[in-house]
């Protein structure tokens, strides 16, 4: 177990902050606050930070070659232009199902955006996952999840990781980067014997899988062959994503979230709901986008 120096970026007190992708040619990082229904940006250089509330809750996003971003809101998927705020909705594939929304979500090295639903109630195996390709045509990948978490790709493409935090579980798929399709699901890792749950996750340029524990203080980090590699322990309770970023992508960004905490508990934890860096010695890869 490694504990290391862990740095306070950007003390924003997220009720759920999520999803960090870092723009390398803007020199920032992008995140949101679901529940609070905030994007924010913070620029590296400068440390400003910039925000913008949005009428409903998202799930996830991805940075867009055309510019702006491609996102998934509570209700389906959307262009949003954070020059202007304008929203421009592409679909909404689970309209019937109002209990679902949309949570985790990346873009892969092709330019499709991949993003799951849950069940809001963290009960039952509603939700999917979903495959937004640049054509704007949306593909039902996957069915019974219960909260979609953790997407990830290794380096050579072959192998697709995604979690169902319900399960405690991190699953592995054969991936085939021609068509976006995914196949011999297995398991990965299980948390079940841990003490959080599995929550958002990134790929370092090794190929090893860096995973948030949600209610477990720390980071983990799965070799391949889903062995535990190393494990970080964090200031926080519930840290919820990660993304490698900084000017040579050696910064390990660390979203957190308050989430229920309150009185003595959060008095305990003034760094929850902040965004976190910690130095872990090995870089990551840049951020696909989406091509649509």
């Amino acid at each position: 177990m490694t504990i290391s120096n862990v740095v306070e970026v950007v003390a924003s007190r997220d009720k759920l902050g999520e999803v960090p992708v870092w723009d390398v040619k803007e020199q920032a990082l992008y995140w949101v606050d679901i529940e609070g229904k905030r994007m924010k940006r913070f620029d590296y250089a400068s440390g400003r930070v910039d925000q913008w509330t949005f009428p409903e809750r998202i799930g996830s996003f991805a940075l867009r070659e055309r510019g702006g971003l491609v996102c998934a809101f509570e209700s389906g998927f959307a262009f949003f232009d954070p020059t202007t705020g304008a929203i421009d909705w592409i679909a909404r594939p689970e309209a019937h199902i109002p209990r679902n929304r949309f949570n985790d979500g990346k873009c892969d090295r092709q330019g499709r955006f991949w993003a799951g639903t849950m069940d809001d109630r963290l009960t039952d195996h509603t939700g999917g996952l979903y495959r937004l390709d640049p054509d704007l045509r949306v593909s039902q990948v996957e069915t019974g999840i219960g909260i979609s978490n953790s997407l990830a790709w290794s380096p050579d493409d072959s192998i697709f990781y995604f979690a169902d935090t319900l399960d405690r579980a991190i699953y592995r798929y054969d991936f085939s980067p021609v068509d976006g399709t995914v196949s011999n699901k297995r398991l990965f890792a299980s948390t079940k014997n841990d003490p959080g749950d599995p929550d958002g996750s990134t790929i370092d340029a090794e190929g090893y899988l860096w995973n948030a524990q949600w209610d477990g203080w720390r980071l983990t980090r799965y070799a391949p062959d889903g062995s535990v590699d190393r494990i970080v322990e964090l200031p926080v309770l519930k840290p919820t994503s990660c993304i490698f970023g900084g000017p040579d992508l050696s910064i390990l960004y660390v979203t957190s979230a308050i989430w229920d905490l309150e009185g003595e508990a959060l008095a305990k934890q003034p760094l929850a709901g902040s965004l976190l860096a910690v130095d872990v010695g090995v870089r990551g890869l840049p951020e696909p986008r989406f091509r649509g």
